[in-house]
């Protein structure tokens, strides 16, 4: 049976290689990402699934959860999942279904016997908070998929979900966006006034953390040269300012290896 835009993903229940899930609960009440491979062990499929495993965390920043599935059985998924932290320089952080009796696979009409009647073709399932499918994505078995275009296409769905808006060929996350024809002009209005009450919010966050980060730069430079100059005293002053920023103002930060070692060691500095 064919899956369609708008239908609500099909519920099972499925051994995977992190324990047994109902998918609907597994999912919870926020975004999925489903995807496919034909077979383990494969090239492909192993930089595919290595690649994922790299860009788990950008999926995380954007409330996704993100599982795989083959037709093969789950001994095999185990032993495939060390291969591929090996060869792909990563760690597997995320399950991968184990679908020997082709249930997933039938379910979300995987299998495509003018390919093959056997393994699935390479299917990407973006599912939305309401279990609906927002989007599909089909490579063939011989083709790896553009996982930069897959996170670019969930960005897309995620904005439209919340605002009425389109967005045009080769739109990125931040760039202008198109407000469709059947919204009034008030609405219009509204949706302009929100976008730019958001960028203005984004903005004035960037300008607080670069504010900040110039604060403890200045102080943490101001203590390296007194520290230089003899400076005991003032040095140690410096050097307690700029932890004081770090610590009342440590989530607007980035997160950089010198502040973290500066924090840990912060008091051989002085």
């Amino acid at each position: 049976m064919a899956i369609r835009l708008g239908d609500e993903a099909p519920n099972f229940t499925a051994e995977t290689t992190e324990g047994t899930i109902n998918f609907h609960e597994w999912l919870g009440g926020g975004w999925g990402i489903l995807f496919s491979h034909p077979k383990d062990y494969t090239p492909v499929c192993t930089t595919e699934l290595g690649t994922v495993a790299k860009i788990t965390p950008e999926f995380k920043k954007r409330g996704v959860k993100v599982i795989a599935v083959s037709v093969d059985p789950l001994d095999s998924h185990k032993g495939w999942i060390s291969d591929i932290n090996e060869t792909q320089h990563t760690t597997m952080n995320y399950p991968i279904i184990a679908d020997p009796d082709k249930t997933v696979a039938t379910l979300y009409d995987m299998i495509h016997p003018n390919a093959d009647d056997k393994f699935t073709v390479r299917s990407v399932f973006i599912i939305g908070p309401d279990k609906k499918i927002k989007a599909m994505l089909t490579y063939p078995m011989s083709t790896g998929r553009n996982f930069d275009e897959v996170l670019r296409l969930l960005e897309s769905c995620q904005l439209t979900a919340k605002h009425t808006v389109a967005t045009p060929v080769n739109w990125k996350k931040g760039e202008d966006v198109i407000i469709p024809p059947s919204v009034s002009d008030e609405q219009a209005k509204q949706i302009e006034k929100n976008g730019q009450l958001e960028e203005l919010r984004r903005r004035a966050t960037q300008l607080e953390r670069l504010m900040t980060d110039e604060l403890w730069t200045a102080l943490y430079g101001l203590g390296r040269v007194q520290s230089a100059a003899g400076d005991r005293a003032g040095a140690m002053t410096s050097f307690r300012e700029a932890v004081s920023v770090i610590e009342s103002e440590r989530s607007k930060l980035g997160n950089t290896s010198l502040k973290a070692e500066f924090l840990a060691g912060k008091r051989d500095v002085y």
